[in-house]
Formats: C-alpha cells, structure tokens, sequence
C-alpha cells in the first residue's frame, strides 16, 4: 500500500523548505507543528542523518469537516510533509490522506479527504514550478 504523495526537487534542502511552505499557504494550509528529526536524533542519540524535516499542515476548514463526520479522526490530523535531503536534492513527500477513509472505514470522509488529496498534489506539482 502506498501511503504518500512525492516529488524529488533539484534543490538544496533549505530552499525546498521554504518552497513547499509557501506552496502549502497557497492551498490553505498552515504548519501546526514543526520536528527536526536530525536535530532531534543528534540531541537525543548522538546519532547523524540527512536533513529531515516533518511539517505538520492543517487547512482548518477540512479538519473541521472531517471532524464533524468522526471525531476520532483527529487521531490522524494534522497532515504530515517530510522535506528531506537525498541524492544531491531534496524529497517532498506528504502523506495521503485518503488513507484516512481506510483506516477509519467512514465512506463519509471521502469528499473530504478527496479535496485535501488535491490540494495537497497541487501544492506539492507547483513546487516544480
């Protein structure tokens, strides 16, 4: 099963990150939370890898709307993107949130989850723009 949607981007790591969050405001989406994942490793275990960061976005209106069809789903919110250092570029991958009608089985979601779907591929296609 694939749970994500990706691109690769000829760019350094840094600048992706500021081209992938100004692609998701541009969706509507906002960043709730923020996780260096190589800081944190290096912090916490003295381990080194890639630059490795999970931005977690969230378009207000379709949380409130998934929300009002199963409260539960919030277990699943926000939606994360990773921007991460591989190859001699950057990987963008986001996380599908159709997944989110399968895991939870709520048919209802669907137009919900479509809608973020698309807005999350169209982000992530205007970051080769």
């Amino acid at each position: 099963m694939d749970y994500g949607i990706s691109v690769w981007l000829d760019l350094p790591f840094a600048d992706a990150v500021q081209r992938v969050r100004a692609a998701l405001t541009e969706e509507g989406f906002g960043i709730l939370t923020e996780i260096d994942i190589g800081a944190t490793l290096k912090a916490k275990l003295g381990e080194e890898i890639e630059d490795y960061l999970i931005l977690g976005a969230c378009n207000p209106q379709l949380a409130y709307r998934a929300l009002g069809v199963d409260r539960r789903i919030g277990l699943l919110l926000p939606c994360n993107v990773v921007v991460r250092s591989a190859a001699g570029g950057t990987v963008v991958e986001a996380m599908d949130p159709e997944l989110m009608v399968q895991i939870s089985d709520q048919i209802a979601l669907t137009p919900v989850t479509d809608e973020a779907a698309a807005r999350l591929r169209s982000a992530l296609d205007a970051l080769h723009e």
